[in-house]
């Protein structure tokens, strides 16, 4: 099967069951300042499952984009990806574990034909110090719907329990978990390896079995006396996409996949050095990390990451330069990453028809950044023979890392080659002092972000919505937004423009914002179908993909003589008359057709 033919049977299955489809929310979170990236399809339904109602209703289901940055070293395995995508679906106070565990045996065994006798499931042993019971009703329900006993396993906290603080122990008062249920699949080819245990079970790490899908069952609250029953249960699921895909192909390797093998065979034309490598096993760890890294940022540039030294851009760039080092081990010519984003763009158009429209922005952004790197290649390459003669320090490896972009996988392999030894525990000590101050700068950042809803943070998100119009009755309607930050000191306006504006432009562009705001005007929200929403000239960019149903907020007396009116899911000031003085601070390019507006309040 082809990762979009499970992706949509997967969504067609939910839907006949009464779940409403929700969109895939952005990489870069729009109102969590927690995080600098969207890791999980649970991760945009917190408020949700904490007890918040979703306009949705209580049944929901997705395919949710994620990149999880803790995962790089990782990858070069069979089954380890920056980017993948999470298929998700959602009970907030309905249905419980017998239809969730039934629905998710139907579709896996039904839908996508995989065999009942290649699935194990999980499920939690309790613990008798906290006095939470053994999970026996899932292992029941699992029993009736098909599973043999055998198949069934039971764990401890550490591996069937889900909390956002982690196992019960650790969470504080007042946080919600529960158990959860996992579904495994077994490769009845791959031999148990008795160096991870005398005997192979689900959680074994010999490579025998891959996790596919999780459910968890939100069902507790820690209290200061323990743990008490939430007076709403919910549902959570979570699913690799390419695991599961790769599942329903009995295939070892997630890189096998349609829309990774696809890339293998841009490489395999792309090669110059060496024809045919890329069939040699040397070859397949270098090949899975240009394909997982380039993948992952194609989705964070068309998400509005731009590659840089910090924050979010830190990432993209690391996962570039990494991505080069391996394409040159693969004997493929230099200048060639970029060529990478086309088989991607094609393979997901469909689902995120935003990638196929910046496909060009986003190859740009990938060659420049190649050619970049290259320049401080030569430099770096001088600076580590300097180093070489002795032990590299974790300073200096470092060093080698922040000033010339090595990655320390780079340095590594030359002081192989060398034989000479890098003090490894001590640049992770340097990497981690790098950590801590980029997590405080993006805090920092983020403080007072749209998530705590103050009112300054609310204030600057309806005046975005005004700048947004303003601009295009300025500089044309083609300016479409292309994402925002905002915090309680100011707002940041991305947009599509192929050049600067000019000292008359953004006069203009002032004038109407507060033009607007002076006149006084009532901000409203209205729930609308789809359709009806874009029929009455609602704005919607990011090529995203929305629910049948969507709110819109308008800005005027009413929806057909609005001023402004986009398909948003708020807060908002109730009347512009509130927002004071705008000014605008500061325009500047971000990337190719792509500006950037720093603005305030006074």
């Amino acid at each position: 099967m082809k990762l979009a033919e499970v992706r949509t049977q997967y969504l067609e299955f939910w839907k006949s069951k009464e779940h409403k489809i929700i969109p895939s929310a952005p990489l870069v979170p729009q109102n969590d300042p927690t995080t600098l990236f969207t890791g999980s399809g649970m991760q945009p339904l917190v408020p949700y499952l904490l007890g918040a109602e979703h306009p949705e209703g209580k049944r929901l289901a997705n395919s949710q984009k994620c990149f999880r940055a803790e995962d790089i070293e990782e990858v070069g395995d069979n089954r380890h990806t920056t980017f993948f995508e999470m298929l998700g679906n959602w009970s907030l106070g309905d249905y419980w574990k017998e239809e969730q565990l039934s629905g998710f045996f139907e579709f896996l065994t039904k839908e996508i034909k995989i065999p009942k006798e290649k699935l194990y499931v999980s499920c939690f042993e309790g613990d008798t110090s906290l006095n939470l019971p053994k999970d026996t009703e899932s292992a029941e329900i699992w029993k009736k719907i098909g599973i043999p006993e055998n198949h069934i396993f039971f764990y401890d906290a550490k591996k069937n329990w889900w909390s956002r603080s982690g196992t019960p122990d650790k969470m504080p008062v007042g946080e919600p978990g529960g158990p959860d249920s996992e579904v495994f699949y077994e490769f009845k080819s791959v031999e148990h390896d008795q160096k991870f245990g005398e005997k192979c079970h689900p959680n074994c790490d010999c490579g025998r079995f891959m996790e596919i899908g999780n459910s968890v069952f939100m069902q507790y609250k820690k209290t200061a006396n323990g743990f008490q029953l939430l007076p709403r249960r919910n549902v959570d699921f979570g699913g690799g996409l390419e695991r599961i895909t790769a599942a329903s192909n009995d295939s070892l390797d997630i890189f096998e996949i349609d829309a990774l093998k696809d890339i293998k065979s841009v490489l395999e034309d792309l090669e110059t050095k060496s024809p045919g490598r890329l069939a040699s096993k040397s070859a397949l760890y270098s090949y899975r990390v240009v394909a997982d890294h380039v993948r992952a940022v194609v989705f964070l540039i068309s998400d509005g990451v731009t590659p840089s030294n910090i924050d979010r851009g830190y990432f993209a760039r690391r996962l570039i330069r990494r991505a080069v080092r391996h394409l040159d081990l693969l004997g493929i010519g230099e200048g060639n990453l970029h060529r990478l984003v086309t088989p991607i763009a094609r393979a997901y158009r469909e689902a995120y028809p935003a990638v196929q429209e910046q496909a060009l922005n986003i190859e740009n952004e990938i060659k420049n950044e190649e050619d970049k790197f290259r320049k401080t290649l030569k430099a770096g390459l001088k600076e580590f023979e300097k180093l070489s003669t002795t032990p590299i320090s974790g300073k200096d490896a470092f060093m080698l890392f922040s000033t010339y972009g090595f990655p320390i996988d780079l340095s590594l392999d030359l002081a192989k080659e060398k034989a000479i030894v890098i003090d490894i525990e001590g640049f992770k000590e340097e990497y981690k002092k790098h950590q801590d101050i980029s997590r405080q700068g993006a805090d920092k950042k983020f403080k007072g972000g749209l998530a705590d809803t103050s009112e300054m943070s609310v204030k600057y998100h309806t005046a975005t919505h005004v700048l947004h119009k303003a601009l295009r009755e300025v500089l044309g309607t083609h300016v479409e937004q292309r994402g925002s930050n905002i915090t309680t000191e100011r707002l940041r306006f991305d947009f599509a423009h192929p050049q600067k504006m000019t000292d008359e432009e953004k006069a203009a562009v002032e004038e109407i914002v507060n033009e607007k705001i002076n006149a006084a005007l009532p901000v409203n929200k209205v729930i609308l179908k789809k359709e009806e929403a874009e029929k009455s000239g609602a704005l919607h960019f990011f090529g995203e993909k929305y629910g049948d149903e969507v709110s819109v907020y308008f800005i005027g007396d009413s929806l057909e003589n609005a001023y402004s009116k986009e398909f948003c899911g708020g807060p908002h000031v109730t009347n512009t008359s509130v927002l004071g003085t705008f000014k605008i601070q500061k325009e500047e390019a971000v990337s190719a057709g792509v500006r950037r507006i720093k603005a305030i309040l006074k």
